[in-house]
C-alpha cells in the first residue's frame, strides 16, 4: 500500500513538473513591436510607393499652377508700365485672383495628400491587427499586446517577442505563400 501511494506521489510530482515546464514553454502574454511589423512589413513599402506617386503627381499639378503665375507676374511686372490705370488695376485684381485660387487649391491638395496618407497607413494597419488576431488565436494566445515605443511596454523579456514569428507570417501572406 505504501509502495503504490509512494509510485502515486512520484508519479503527481513528475506530472506537475512537466505541467509547470510545459506551461512556462508558453507564455500566454507575449507582444509584437508595432514599429518593426510596419517597417518590415512587405505591403507597406507597395503601399507607401503607391502613395508616393498619387503624392507627387498632385503636387506637380500644384506647382504647375504656380509656375504658370509666376510667369504672369513677371509679364505684368514687365509690361505694367504701358497699361493704363484702368487695366493695372484690372490686371492686379486677376493676379490677386488666381493667386487666391492657387493658394486654396493647394490646401485642398494637401489635405487631400494627408488623407491619402491616413487612409494608406490604416489600410496597412488593419491588415496586420486582423493577422495578429489570427495567429493569437491560431497560436492559443491569451493576449499579444503591442509595442510601440511610447511607453505602453516598459519592459518584456526577448522569449515573449513574437515580431519576427508575425512579421514572417504577414509577409507570407501577402506574397501568397
Amino acid at each position: 500500500m505504501k509502495k503504490i501511494a509512494l509510485v502515486v506521489a512520484v508519479l503527481a510530482l513528475i506530472a506537475s513538473i512537466a505541467t509547470f515546464f510545459y506551461s512556462q514553454e508558453k507564455s500566454s502574454l507575449v507582444y509584437v513591436d508595432v514599429n518593426k511589423l510596419l517597417e518590415g512589413y512587405n505591403r507597406t513599402k507597395v503601399v507607401r510607393a503607391e502613395f508616393e506617386k498619387k503624392a507627387k503627381l498632385l503636387r506637380s499639378n500644384v506647382d504647375s499652377l504656380v509656375t504658370d503665375w509666376q510667369k504672369e507676374l513677371k509679364l505684368y511686372e514687365k509690361e505694367r508700365s504701358s497699361y493704363s490705370k484702368k487695366e493695372l488695376k484690372l490686371k492686379q485684381e486677376l493676379l490677386s485672383n488666381k493667386q487666391q485660387q492657387i493658394n486654396n487649391y493647394q490646401q485642398a491638395v494637401q489635405k487631400q495628400i494627408q488623407e491619402e496618407d491616413k487612409k494608406s497607413t490604416q489600410t496597412v494597419i488593419n491588415d496586420i491587427n486582423d493577422f495578429v488576431t489570427e495567429y493569437g488565436k491560431k497560436k492559443g494566445y491569451k493576449m499579444i499586446f503591442g509595442a510601440s515605443g511610447g511607453g505602453n511596454i516598459m519592459y518584456a523579456d526577448k522569449s515573449a517577442d513574437l515580431t519576427e514569428k508575425v512579421l514572417e507570417g504577414l509577409n507570407a501572406e501577402f506574397e501568397g505563400k
